[in-house]
Formats: C-alpha cells, structure tokens, sequence
C-alpha cells in the first residue's frame, strides 16, 4: 500500500527533531528465543521502557509543543485508560502546564496513581472512554483548558510515528511490521513512516477480539464482545476519523486475537524476555502465537511494537499462575479416596514421592456424592510439567486411589507451546 498524503514523512521526522533528548530511543532487539518458538525472526520495540512505560509521551509531548504561551498558561486537559494519561501528566509537568486527567473508574490502580505521582489532577468518571471523554469536553468548557486527544490528531500520529522511525534504523531488515491497534494514533503514524521509508513493507494492525471496532470501521462485518479484556489501552469503542483515513490509505490488514492468546504473550514476555508488558502491549506477538494467523509470519522478519508495559501487578499474577497451569506446570487434581486414619499423609507421601509440591488442598466431606466411605481431597500440584503430571496420576491410581484432574479446559488451550 501507499505512502500516506495526510500524514507525511516529513511531519513525523519534525516530530523527531522536537522529541529529540526528551524521549527515550528505546532498544529494538532480535529474540532468539520467541524466534524459534514462532517459526519468525521475531524483533521487539520496547517501548515500555519509556519512562512511562509507554510509547505515548511522543505524541503528548509533539502536541503540547505546538501550544502558544498563552493557552500553555490556561492548562490542558485528555481523557485516558492511563498511558496516555501518564504521558501528558509527565509531559505537562515537565513543560510547566497544568494538566487535569479524566480517567473511566475501571482504570486500572496502578495507572490511576502513577498519573497523580507526575503531578496531575485526576477526575474519575464513567465506565467507558466515551463517559470520560464528555467529562474532559465538559470540564475543558468550564476551565477554558485545551484538550489533548489520546489519538485523533495529526500532531499526536505524527510522534507516535517516530516509533517506526526508529525502528526501521534499527533493525532495516524488518519486512512486516506488527502494531497494537485501539483508536489508531499509532499505527497511522508508524504506517505512515514505514511506508515512505519502505515501501515494500508489510504493517499489520493488530486489535483485542472483544474491541474490534477499527476493524468495523474500515467496513468488516465482525462480533464485538466487549466487556472485560486485559488489553484496556486498546479497548476504544470510536476509533478516530483522521487515523482511520491514514490506516485505510497505508495499512495493509488488520487482525484480531483472543483474550487467550494475549495472556500466553504476557506471560512469555515475562518468562522469556524478562520484561512486563501490559496486554495491548503484548497483542503483536499473541497475532504470532495464534494458530488462526501463525502461518502467515513464518519465515519473515517481524517487527513487534511493544507499546507498554503499564500491567496492575494482581493482573499479572493471575496470568503467569494461568499460565504455569496451561503449560501442565500447575494443575488441579480430586483424588477418592477410604475416609480413614492416615489416608490424606499417604496421599501426600505418595505425591511428594513422586518430585511434585502440593501448593493448596481441601479435604472434602460433607459437600460430596461419593460414598459416606470415602472422601474428597482436591489439590492444587505443582509439576515439572507435562509428562511428569501424568506420571504422577498414574503412581496415585497405582496405589489404588481414583483420580480426576480438573484443569484440562484451561491447560488445553489453543496457542502455540513451547
């Protein structure tokens, strides 16, 4: 596809030029693990290694730097999930402008308190972007503030675009570029860069399944789940109207990727590249993990943007503890057993025999519809995965016990394993 006529490359290269010493240039590096697991030659933008965590403080700080002394002096205003507002909350700061945040009360704590940390002052209102967008247009009347749009402005693509800038110096061989897409900010600036630096490149935008609403906008007849997803930066219901003209001009698809395929990415960002990445961040290499799209990016050089890295801490516990469960490392297990002296110590002898760790366990009596005779013990077992799972189902049945495992519809998920 062609190089964009509404958002050039020359505007995104100023934006670089005024970036230039206040933004990370932040690493790009090839993974030799996440490589072989996909079959790609996988190389990551880390931009959660912004001081934010987040790739949004480029298009902030572009946008804040076109405003006079004046409307500086009266303040700015955005509404945001969080990264965006973090980034305008540091921004600002930095600047000298007084910046009020509006943020949906399901904002996750962590971004909520790190936006006040850089200095803003937050409004919570709504439960969606689109509640908290009429609070900003309504405060921003009252106050006489500027508001600063999380994506529908050319400023903010433009230094969202310096993302691909930097990306295509560092790593030139990329030939398909892989972008977390929810109103568009950033995919239509790293589209535009890419296309006018390389042509023949390949930039796919990837959305949460549950939000497919850019998708819907360029004229695809999908379902729209919405509802809970761990992906809340790209969870937008109006996609923007400039972005989408630059996506429809530059982009070459767009694909969706489920809630499961975007929790595996979190955790192996984690377990494999040691770093945390927020879900939005991670839909790039969920759209590799997919068996619905892996076979497309084998053999290609694919470049993911890892756009940020801002994840509640009790999110991300739940999902490497899911994830150890889906790899056969954690599973959950009810064993029948005799109602008799020393029956729970021989089940635990028997399973500590075997190498494994019992991690919890509930001895059940009365709630049952197994015989008065016997019992229930439910445990929660770690493993070293597995093959060792099943070994160890099979000595406890050896020994006479019955055995149900009860964890098969989460460790059996469809994603690429390990």
């Amino acid at each position: 596809m062609p190089a964009s006529t509404l958002l050039t490359l020359d505007q995104i290269r100023e934006a670089a030029t005024r970036l230039a010493g206040s933004i990370e240039r932040t690493p790009c590096k090839a993974s030799r693990t996440l490589s072989d697991l996909t079959g790609a030659k996988v190389v990551c933008k880390y931009e959660n290694l912004q001081f934010t965590a987040s790739f949004k403080e480029r298009g902030a700080l572009n946008r804040m730097l076109a405003l006079d002394d004046a409307t500086r002096a009266r303040g700015v205003i955005a509404m945001s999930a969080g990264n965006h507002a973090q980034g305008v909350a540091l921004q600002a700061r930095r600047l000298g402008i007084p910046a009020t945040i509006v943020m949906p009360r399901f904002t996750p704590f962590t971004k909520v308190g790190h936006t006040r940390a850089l200095g803003a002052e937050v409004v919570l209102e709504g439960d969606t972007l689109e509640e908290a967008r009429a609070r900003a247009d309504s405060l921003a009347a009252e106050r006489g503030l500027t508001f600063v749009h999380p994506y529908d402005d050319p400023l903010i693509a433009a230094g969202q675009g310096t993302v691909a800038l930097e990306m295509l110096e560092q790593a030139p061989d990329i030939d398909v570029m892989l972008v977390p897409v929810g109103g568009g900010g950033l995919i239509a600036g790293c589209a535009a860069a890419a296309k006018a630096l390389k042509p023949e490149i390949e930039v796919i935008g990837i959305q949460a399944d549950r939000y497919p609403f850019m998708v819907q906008a360029l004229g695809r007849e999908v379902p729209a789940a919405q509802g809970m997803t761990i992906a809340e930066g790209i969870a937008v219901k109006s996609p923007g109207q400039f972005t989408r003209q630059v996506i429809a001009d530059c982009v070459d698809d767009l694909l969706l990727v489920s809630e499961t395929a975007i929790e595996r990415a979190v955790q192996l960002f984690v377990e494999i590249e040691k770093t945390v990445v927020e879900g939005a961040g991670a839909v790039g290499l969920a759209a590799l993990l997919d068996p619905a799209h892996h076979e497309r990016f084998v053999g290609r050089t694919v470049g993911l943007v890892v756009s940020g890295g801002n994840i509640d801490t009790r999110i991300l516990s739940s999902i490497l503890l899911r994830g150890l469960v889906r790899d056969g490392k954690v599973m959950r297990l009810r064993v029948i057993s005799y109602d008799r002296p020393g029956e729970l110590a021989l089940i635990a002898r028997l399973i500590g025999d075997a190498g494994a760790n019992i991690l919890e366990v509930y001895h059940q009596r009365a709630f049952s519809h197994v015989p008065i005779k016997a019992v229930e013990v439910d445990l929660v077992v770690e493993t070293r995965g597995p093959d060792h799972a099943r070994e160890l189902i099979a000595r406890l049945e050896k020994e006479g016990l019955e055995v149900q495992r009860l964890d098969h519809d989460i460790s059996e998920s469809g994603s690429l394993q390990m």
